[in-house]
């Protein structure tokens, strides 16, 4: 797998509380915007967020972004299928 799935085309607005997470970067998570290991064999791997205090976060759900795990906006240029 060279590319990631396109798991949404707008990003997961999430509320964090402190810990550490783990975005899913594949695609392929039935938890998005959170990775759960589908990634395995992918080449594709989870990117860690620690958050210290409780947050909120744009979370790319379309894999495209060039701030991972945050949404640019990138969603907005992808064709329309």
């Amino acid at each position: 797998m060279s590319t990631p799935q396109i798991a949404d085309k707008k990003p997961a607005v999430v509320d964090l509380a402190a810990g550490t997470y783990y975005w899913c970067a594949c695609g392929r998570s039935q938890g998005q915007p959170f990775c759960d290991g589908s990634h395995k064999g992918t080449g594709f791997h989870p990117q860690e967020i620690v958050v210290d205090k409780p947050t909120k976060m744009a979370l790319c759900n379309c894999k495209q972004t060039h701030t991972p795990p945050c949404c640019d906006g990138s969603h907005r240029c992808l064709q329309a299928e």
